[in-house]
C-alpha cells in the first residue's frame, strides 16, 4: 500500500507553517516533507511532529541564497565550502527529526558555465556529502525538475541521474523521481516506473496533478493507475504530496481536496 506524506511547504497554506502538522495528522497522512526546516528551531519542529505522530521523511538541504533565485549549490565551481556547510546543517537537523533523507539541490548553470565543469563539481560535491552522510544513515536524494519551472535547472531528466548517480558510486545516493516533473519533461510514466523502481536506486516518489500542478485527481494523468503499479512494484518509500491545492489558501482548501487520498486510506 502506498504511504503518503503531506509536504507543508505547499498544502494547508491557510495554517501558520507550525500549525499545518496537526493538520496533515487529523486528514490521515503518516508522514510530512518540507522545502526547508531552517526557519524553525529543529526542537521546535521535533516536539511537533511527535505531538502529531507524525514522520519526517524528508527536507531539503539549504540552497543558497533563494530569495535571490538559487536553487541549489551542487554545481556551482567555487561554492564548494558553503555547499559543504549546508549539508553539515542539514544533517544536524536530520538527526534531530529522526530523518534520513535529504534532497540536495542541484543548482541552476549560471551563463558561462560549460555542463562538463558543472557535471565535475557536482559530482565531487556529491561524494563528499555523501561521505558526511553515510555515519548518519542519511540518504541524499537528488531531482530531475522540468525546465518551464526552473529555467536553467543543471538535473532535469531520470536517464541523467541515474547515469549521474553511477558516476557518484555512492550507495547513499538515490533519485527522488517527482511524477509531476517527470511528466512534463519525458512522459512514458509506467514505463519510467517499470525501468528505475526495480534497481532500488529511486528513494522517494513525489506526486502533483499535470499542468497545474493542483491534487493528483486534477490534470491529465491517470494516478490511481500509478499507485496500483507503484504498489505493484514493490516500492516500500514514500509518495509526497508536492502540489498546490486548486481550492487556494482558504479554510479546509487542502482537506476539502483529499478526496483522491481517501481511498488509500481504508
Amino acid at each position: 500500500m502506498p504511504r503518503f506524506a503531506a509536504n507543508l511547504t505547499m498544502l494547508y497554506n491557510e495554517l501558520a507553517f507550525l500549525d499545518r502538522f496537526d493538520a496533515a495528522a487529523r486528514d490521515g497522512f503518516q508522514g510530512v516533507e518540507y522545502l526547508f526546516p531552517y526557519a524553525h528551531p529543529a526542537d521546535e519542529l521535533a516536539r511537533r511532529l511527535q505531538a502529531s505522530g507524525l514522520q519526517q521523511v524528508l527536507f531539503n538541504a539549504p540552497p543558497g541564497d533563494w530569495d535571490a533565485g538559487e536553487r541549489g549549490l551542487a554545481c556551482l565551481p567555487g561554492r564548494e565550502a558553503e555547499f559543504k556547510a549546508g549539508i553539515e546543517q542539514a544533517l544536524r537537523y536530520a538527526e534531530a527529526l529522526n530523518c534520513h533523507r535529504v534532497h540536495v539541490m542541484a543548482g541552476r548553470v549560471p551563463d558561462g558555465l560549460g555542463r562538463e565543469e558543472a557535471e565535475a563539481t557536482y559530482v565531487r560535491n556529491l561524494r563528499v556529502a555523501a561521505e558526511l552522510a553515510r555515519p548518519a544513515g542519511v540518504d541524499l536524494l537528488i531531482e530531475p525538475i522540468n525546465g518551464r519551472d526552473m529555467p536553467g535547472y543543471f538535473l532535469t531528466r531520470q536517464d541523467q541521474a541515474h547515469a549521474l548517480i553511477a558516476s557518484i558510486g555512492q550507495p547513499n545516493v538515490k533519485v527522488q523521481m517527482d511524477l509531476y516533473h517527470c511528466q512534463i519533461v519525458e512522459g512514458d510514466l509506467a514505463m519510467k516506473l517499470r525501468q528505475y523502481l526495480p534497481t532500488g536506486h529511486v528513494g522517494h516518489l513525489q506526486i502533483a496533478g499535470v499542468p497545474e500542478r493542483h491534487e493528483p485527481d486534477v490534470g491529465e494523468l491517470n494516478y490511481p493507475y500509478l499507485f496500483e503499479l507503484i504498489d505493484a512494484l514493490g516500492f516500500d518509500g514514500w509518495l509526497g504530496c508536492e502540489y498546490r491545492p486548486a481550492r487556494g489558501p482558504v479554510a479546509r482548501g487542502t482537506t476539502d481536496g483529499l478526496g483522491w487520498l481517501r481511498p488509500w486510506l481504508a
